[in-house]
């Protein structure tokens, strides 16, 4: 583990009242950070360009613009700094769009000095899991010594002193925005912004104002002129994670910023030139989707100058020890434990579990297995780790009795077989109605999600669309019934292959 930094970390905290900001100024000293106060919006958002704080603590409520519209303008200029909404008592509905804007957490009013250190304490030790240190040796610290991480890491260095535009290739939680954040690192523009965009959590009607900006009055809700995202990476790296899942009118538009360097911001009649440097992300085969005509290929090739593959977990096992005891480590000093490790029987599990959902997935499975420690000092066991509810493998789930049953539609999903309605019929167990109800429903949901897929081969944004629901919906949804969207690539063409 890291050791602690020498220099305090800075905590801006956005709150219109006097007396909010003076007590969590002194709160926030006392437990060893470095508080920074303001009273509004515009002031939060020139700390944040100007200070780069660790972490902020910003009420909803704001006298000059919604505390909403600071989360997106901060999350737009930095995607990685964690952003903590303190939402009025009982205010559900602004906990709910705080989350499903991009920040970290919430609290609510009244709170307890405990509740606001732990979540700040909790934001600033994932802060500095996500984002890499120096370039030299950073991913080696962060990802582990393998050949394969090592083979990324001079990969990373041979590209980022250029200028040249990087894809990122790997599943998701392979840690493409770290290899991107090591990327600027290592250039010549690591003094400028390094902004972060999630093209596949914008809703498609706000794209084009949130990459290149807008100005006030351009179009109905437009209160204010927006500075888009280009503008914000000016002489830094712009970084478009799940490029694949850009619609395609917008594909185009991106095209010509890439090879003419100059946005136009919606409602404005005069262009702009920007100096950046393009990272881009994806887990899609983006050169089946060109096939497909679902991605533009000169895109692509604009995109894909020098191109960097990031290995499954799975095919990385060397590096399991090395982030076992770092994410325990990490987990240990955020909670204020002192777990020892994992007992053999659950280091035994961990090492055949094929981890779907790469590092995070092994991170939150860590950290959720130390909280359940009762004892400081003791070792995890197997049952406190979530995967699988601690069996190897997931025929074991449906218990001795009930064969496995896989859902037809997508070749074997353990969640959609594990509750056919025959078989609950048929089991003369006892089983209450709610239950029984709550399982078919989750089946049927299964089945209705991979039939979406299906149809839109494995494109989430565009599933989410036809479902009338969100990115981060859909992808929670793939994430608890163990759905992979990859499967679904190129489906439509290998039925055509097969019927001629």
């Amino acid at each position: 583990m890291d050791s602690t930094p020498s220099v305090p970390a800075k905590v801006l905290i956005v709150d219109d009242l006097e007396e909010a900001r003076w007590a969590l100024s002194n709160l926030i000293r006392l437990a060893g950070f470095a508080p920074v106060a303001v009273a509004s919006g515009e002031e939060a958002l020139a700390r944040v360009r100007h200070e780069a704080p660790d972490v902020v603590l910003l009420d909803v409520r704001l006298p000059d613009m919604d505390g909403f519209e600071v989360l997106t303008r901060v999350k737009a200029h930095d995607k990685t700094v964690p952003v903590i909404m303190v939402t009025a008592h009982g205010k559900t509905q602004d906990a709910v769009r705080a989350i499903r804007a991009g920040a970290y957490d919430y609290v609510a009013k009244p709170f307890t000095h405990e509740d606001i250190l732990l979540t700040v304490r909790r934001a600033l030790a994932e802060q500095a899991l996500n984002r890499p240190g120096p370039a030299d040796g950073s991913l080696l610290d962060c990802m582990g010594k393998s050949a394969a991480v090592q083979h990324i890491l001079t990969e990373m260095e041979q590209v980022a002193r250029t200028n040249f535009s990087v894809l990122l290739m790997g599943e998701t939680g392979t840690g493409k925005e770290l290899v991107a954040q090591a990327v600027h690192a290592g250039s010549p523009r690591a003094a400028k912004p390094f902004v972060a965009v999630d093209c596949g959590a914008i809703p498609e009607s706000l794209i084009e104002s949130e990459l290149f900006g807008h100005e006030k009055g351009a179009f109905t809700g437009a209160h204010r002129a927006k500075t888009g995202a280009f503008e914000l990476a000016g002489g830094g790296t712009i970084f478009l994670d799940e490029i694949g899942n850009l619609p395609l009118a917008m594909q185009g538009k991106l095209l010509r910023v890439l090879e003419e360097r100059r946005i136009h911001r919606i409602g404005s009649v005069n262009e702009r030139d920007v100096d950046f440097r393009v990272v881009a992300a994806t887990n899609l085969d983006l050169q089946a989707m060109v096939v497909q005509q679902m991605f533009r290929g000169d895109l692509y090739h604009r995109l894909a100058e020098f191109t960097i593959s990031l290995p499954p977990l799975r095919e990385r096992t060397e590096d399991l020890p090395f982030l076992v005891n770092r994410f325990i480590a990490q987990a240990n000093q955020e909670l204020g434990k002192q777990v020892g490790g994992l007992s053999n029987s659950a280091w035994g599990l961990v090492q055949r579990y094929d981890w779907p959902g790469n590092a995070r997935e092994l991170r939150n499975q860590l950290r959720r297995a130390v909280l359940l420690c009762d004892d400081a000092e003791e070792m995890i066991a197997p049952e406190l780790l979530g995967m699988l509810d601690g069996r190897d493998s997931p025929s074991e789930c449906l218990g001795p009795d009930q064969p496995e049953q896989r859902c037809p539609l997508d070749g074997g999903s353990r969640a959609c077989s594990l509750f056919p309605p025959a078989a609950l019929l048929a089991s003369g167990d006892s089983l209450p109605l709610k239950e029984s109800v709550g399982r078919v429903t989750a089946q049927v949901e299964c089945a209705i999600l991979l039939q979406t897929l299906e149809l839109t081969e494995g494109n989430k944004a565009q599933a989410a669309r036809l479902l009338h629901i969100d990115y981060k919906t859909i992808h929670s949804k793939l994430k608890a019934y163990e759905i992979s969207s990859t499967r679904f690539k190129g489906v439509h063409t290998k039925l055509l292959d097969a019927e001629h």
